[in-house]
């Protein structure tokens, strides 16, 4: 096993490079740390990568990349892999800040970039009145068999259960946060949405300011979530892609106690992972997604 430390980034395809620049840039609130032809790298206010833009056809989550100890090497890494049957390769230089990856390709199709070597980026600073996230916080993905997917991502990723909603969403967390990947059960495997971790609830009313301003609509939220406790709110990018801005994710920070840090809004004393029922209510707080929050199959 390799035990993933924290999400690094993701990697997105995207038909109008340009547009989703400036998407990042003015209403995210990332920086341009680099473009290279039909590239582009966008990092946070503090400097860490955080979304890669390619430019290509439908837009589509291509890569995610996550953070590994560095006491273990790439060929060793690449044994491991190769000893649960997957197949890996070795990049260099390919990303600003990292000078190795290891790629290889998890069970729903999805390219794994493995990193432990990286460097704080320096460029274009954000743009004053967006967002300023802390972080990329987590990706939800939409897959046929999510248990499957937990088990794989629980035995070459070291990814640890923290919640389920009946047998059709499962959070899972590599670190303290609550979930850093999640799967729920759809047809045709894709991203469900990617979120955005703000520092608090006064930031996140500023996020949605901004988005009136923008004329962004604001498609959930803001609701206080039951799994994981986050308050969230989710708009669509112009690719179509749903985004969520959070604060207040739940944390485990003994993993040994088993349970999550004891907040005020808990039902459960302690919180621990359990299974949410699905008929009954779990957000803590809010209204149900508004009539755009579906699209299609979703």
């Amino acid at each position: 096993m390799i035990q993933a430390k924290r999400i690094g980034h993701a990697s997105f395809t995207t038909p109008d490079l340009d547009r989703q620049i400036d998407y990042y840039r003015q209403v995210i609130g990332l920086g341009l740390v680099a473009r290279e032809g039909n590239r582009a790298f966008l990092a946070t206010p503090t400097g860490q990568l955080a979304i890669v833009l390619e430019k290509g056809g439908e837009p589509d989550c291509a890569r995610i990349a996550f953070e590994v100890s560095p006491s273990l090497s790439m060929a060793e890494m690449a044994k491991r892999l190769q000893a649960e049957g997957l197949k890996s390769e070795e990049r260099s230089d390919a990303i600003p800040g990292m000078p190795k990856t290891l790629a290889f390709t998890d069970a729903k199709g999805t390219t794994i970039e493995l990193f432990s070597e990286w460097k704080f980026l320096s460029g274009e600073a954000p743009v004053a009145g967006s967002v300023m996230p802390n972080k990329l916080g987590h990706l939800a993905y939409v897959t046929e068999d999510p248990k499957a997917i937990f088990e794989f991502y629980a035995k070459v990723l070291g990814f640890r259960l923290s919640d389920w909603i009946g047998d059709y969403f499962v959070f899972l967390r590599c670190g303290t946060d609550h979930h850093t990947v999640n799967f729920i059960r759809g047809p045709n495997s894709r991203m469900h949405h990617m979120a955005f971790e703000v520092k608090d609830t006064s930031q996140l009313t500023s996020a949605c300011d901004l988005l009136g301003r923008k004329n962004v609509e604001i498609v959930w939220g803001p609701v206080r979530h039951g799994p994981g406790h986050n308050i969230a709110v989710y708009h669509r990018n112009p690719d179509d892609q749903m985004v969520e801005l959070f604060t207040d994710l739940d944390r485990m920070v003994d993993e040994e106690g088993g349970y999550f840090e004891p907040k005020p809004w808990h039902k459960d004393r302690p919180q621990k992972p359990k299974v949410w029922d699905p008929n009954k209510q779990r957000d803590m707080w809010g209204l149900p997604p508004g009539p755009n929050w579906r699209r299609g199959n979703e």
